[in-house]
């Protein structure tokens, strides 16, 4: 009944196993006539390295290896030095390289693994001055160091999606490339979170997935294992970056989780009594060996806690076992103990017509609450619903204890609120926490999933109270965190009018709300927005401002084209005539209506060619008069007019056409004279002619 798995893909992967092979080939090859030294630890496995060590292999840093290659020369022996399975930074390869001028006898084997040598290709081909390289990873880790030297232009090295996302966005432009990998190692979750990330920041990210598929497979069976057992056990060094993330894996299916670096640091009282099925999984660097060590010991402890299993059982206890057999209405299970377990079909399911072997199959693991005990018979009566029950409930409360979200499916609409079933418990949401406007018909809710908060637990009642509003606030502010990144200044939106107050109008623009002054809707002076705007429209507007943190985002709507002023000045000149209607008068003037929202001014001093001592006496409100245009002051919006200039106009083309007329009448008088002596000549001459003969 009780028993221990091995993950499939447990232990030494393929470059650390290529690393090790190596070395133990140098070992079996030499024989203690040559000095082995790895560069830094081999793998990250303390045990492995402390036996290394006492076969004479010592992991040396790069400022021992000079010295250690003298003494090597000066022993007359092979100095040989191999590159651990994590590689080391590019300039420390070349310096190691360097020493082979000191001794002939030096040699050097590069046990990069080949998966992380593909990255240091990716980081040296693809990277230059106009790229940003950006590597899912432990900056301190072996591995990422040694990846990051190979990189040029500006590069950053985070083990965090959001940390990534942040470099890119603050650095990213249509002239920088953007080249994205991962640490062979790196959690396969958070990978896919920041390829998420990076897609929907820039659609030409050139994005190499380079985590190891072993790592991948060791995850993902890691994963599913955790789920399936009562308590995991995860062997590896504390150093160790991929057991480290098959730790955390494990932990959040199973939280009876170990994570130990040899079965000496298992306790003696694991597993615990109710465990059953313990799972082991170790990392990339634990050799076979201690794998096999913990197995052996695990499986002799479930030795003798089946010993005791067979004890009598006792009414309310807890006990797993084992299906045996399937009917319509019971199942029958194998406890290890004096008597067989039966569930009635009541005790398993309220809804009816449910085949029960559709919910079961012969070998299944059930744990069953025992209800009563009846020795003679050899049976005890058990109830699976109990369990369920209470294994719900618990994880209610855990949910409220660590304000993790959950999903669950809407059952029903009642008084005050709505029920969602979570795993088996019915927790109330009430209508505040629905997210649906006040009032609404909460039934159009009931039969879909929804994802929600536990917000509070009565432990004596067993009555929860979840909430659908606290996710959809974290969400929109999740939404809105990631929208205010990408706003800059002059960005133009078509916005929808979400609320008015006496100053101006709020704005969504795509998941965010800015603010349209009044002054910014309009030319003209409003008192109120929905003067000019309304709630629900739509409309196109840009960013004016935006505060230092981006919270604060100041809309601009009014443009040139909307303003009756700037219409006018294009279409109108100095020196125009046309009509204008009076619609108001001043001490110094009046103003006239020359186009449907645009005023001129008409100066006292422009009325009339006499001077003016009241306006009233002259003009009146609604009188229409005929003005010319003497000046359009674009940059202060104000319009000259005069009347008086038109009046002076019609002065000067009188006296000119006075001049005109009596200068015609001079030349008339003139001709006329000029032909009356020309005519008087023409008699005379005859007599002028005899009186000269």
């Amino acid at each position: 009944m009780a028993h221990v798995t091995i993950a499939k893909h447990a232990g030494f992967c393929f470059g650390v196993k290529r690393a090790t092979d190596c070395v133990e080939a140098l070992i079996d090859t030499y024989k203690g006539k040559a000095a082995i030294y790895t560069v830094g630890e081999l793998i990250h496995n303390p045990i492995y390295i402390k036996q290394l060590e006492e076969r004479g292999v010592c992991a040396i840093s790069l400022s021992e290896a000079e010295a250690a290659v003298l003494k090597a020369k000066a022993e007359g022996i092979p100095c040989i030095f191999v590159i651990r399975a994590h590689g080391i930074p590019k300039e420390d390869e070349a310096r190691l390289l360097g020493l082979r001028a000191l001794y002939e006898g030096f040699s050097l084997h590069d046990m990069t693994c080949p998966f992380v040598k593909k990255i240091h290709r990716i980081a040296s081909e693809e990277t230059n001055e106009e790229s940003l390289f950006a590597l899912l990873g432990s900056p301190d880790h072996p591995e990422v160091k040694g990846i990051m030297s190979y990189a040029e232009g500006e590069a950053v090295a985070s083990p965090r999606a959001e940390e990534i996302f942040s470099f890119i966005s603050l650095r990213q432009n249509d002239e920088k490339k953007v080249i994205l990998a991962a640490q062979t190692t790196q959690n396969i979750q958070e990978w896919k979170k920041t390829q998420k990330f990076i897609k929907k920041l820039c659609t030409n990210a050139k994005i190499f997935d380079t985590i190891c598929d072993v790592t991948e497979k060791r995850q993902s069976e890691a994963a599913a294992l955790s789920a399936a057992c009562d308590a995991m056990v995860v062997v590896g060094g504390r150093d160790s970056s991929n057991t480290r993330k098959l730790y955390e894996i494990c932990r959040e299916n199973c939280t009876t989780t170990l994570w130990i670096e040899s079965v000496k640091e298992l306790p003696k009282d694991f597993p615990p009594k109710n465990i059953y099925h313990v799972g082991i999984a170790a990392g990339a660097s634990t050799p076979s060996g201690i794998i096999m060590e913990v197995y052996k010991v695990m499986s002799e402890n479930f030795a003798e806690l089946l010993e005791e299993s067979l004890k009598t059982l006792h009414t309310g206890e807890t006990v797993t076992g084992i299906v045996t057999e399937i009917n319509k209405t019971e199942v029958y299970l194998d406890l290890g103990a004096k008597v067989t377990g039966i569930i009635a079909y009541d005790q398993i399911t309220d809804e009816a017509n449910v085949d029960l072997n559709t919910l079961f199959k012969v070998g299944d693991e059930v744990t069953a609450f025992v209800i009563r005990v009846d020795d003679g018979k050899g049976v005890a009566t058990l109830s699976k619903k109990r369990v369920d029950n209470d294994k719900a409930w618990q994880t209610v409360i855990a949910l409220s204890e660590s304000g993790e979200a959950v999903e669950g499916k809407i059952v029903d609409a009642i008084k005050g609120g709505l029920l969602i079933d979570i795993d088996g418990t019915r927790v109330f949401i009430p209508a505040s926490q629905s997210d649906l406007e006040k009032g609404a018909d909460l039934s159009v809710l009931v039969g879909t999933t929804q994802k929600v908060r536990i917000i509070e637990v009565d432990r004596q009642k067993k009555r929860a109270v979840a909430s659908i509003r606290a996710i959809r606030r974290e969400e929109r502010k999740a939404k809105e965190a990631e929208i205010r990144a990408t706003l800059e200044v002059g960005q133009h939106f078509t916005g929808t009018v979400k609320t008015l107050v006496n100053y101006g109008a709020f704005v969504d623009i795509g998941g965010v709300d800015g603010m349209v002054h009044n002054t910014e809707l309009s030319w003209k002076k409003i008192k109120h927005p929905s003067q000019v705007v309304s709630v629900g429209q739509q409309i196109e507007v840009f960013i004016k401002e935006l505060s230092e943190d981006k919270t604060r985002i100041s809309l601009g709507y009014k443009t040139q084209e909307m303003d009756d002023f700037y219409q006018f000045a294009k279409a109108h000149s100095v020196g125009e005539v046309m009509e204008a209607k009076v619609v108001s008068i001043t001490p110094f003037g009046a103003f006239a209506e020359v186009a449907p929202g645009v005023d001129g001014l008409i100066h006292i001093s422009k009325i009339s060619l006499e001077k003016v001592n009241s306006v009233e006496e002259v003009l009146s409100v609604g009188q229409v008069v005929t003005v010319k245009i003497t000046a359009i002051d674009e940059e202060n919006r104000k319009i000259s007019l005069s009347i008086r200039a038109l009046l002076e106009e019609a002065r000067r083309a009188e006296e000119k056409a006075a001049y005109e007329q009596e200068k015609a009448e001079k030349l008339a008088e003139r001709k006329a004279a000029e032909e009356e002596e020309a005519a008087l000549r023409a008699e005379m001459a005859p007599y002028i002619v005899k009186t000269i003969n």
